[in-house]
């Protein structure tokens, strides 16, 4: 499990350096400065997210006291990359609005990856 959250945190963060380039200079001139934003805001959050995926990762090496809580850490940090910067930048791209009802899925999956995270580390 430490390994593929220290593969899905580097590729992640990866794709969120290349996000945040493509909307700095490929997109400065199509988008408006608000989609703009909502594009640079889902890169923003994939690149906490990677490192938080790294730290699950990290922590999967040193703690034995509760696996499974760090690694549904892991997995709800990736899932709400995938809703909440995908919703992003679907929305940002597209232009259609409703794709932000997405969004809060993936704030709360952040939530609750932070929540099994804390956890862990106080029973540990």
């Amino acid at each position: 499990m430490q390994r593929t959250f220290t593969l899905l945190g580097a590729i992640s963060g990866f794709l969120a350096v290349a996000a945040g380039a493509f909307g700095a200079h490929a997109l400065k001139a199509r988008l408006g400065a608000g989609l703009l934003e909502v594009f640079e805001t889902g890169a923003r959050y994939q690149m906490y997210h990677a490192l938080a995926l790294l730290a699950v990762a990290a922590a999967l090496t040193r703690s034995t006291a509760s696996p499974c809580l760090l690694a549904w850490a892991g997995w709800l940090f990736v899932g709400g990359t995938v809703l909440f910067s995908g919703s992003l930048y679907a929305l940002a791209l597209t232009g259609v609005r409703v794709l932000g009802a997405i969004t809060p899925l993936g704030g709360v999956a952040f939530l609750a990856g932070w929540a099994c995270f804390a956890l862990a580390a106080w029973k540990s």
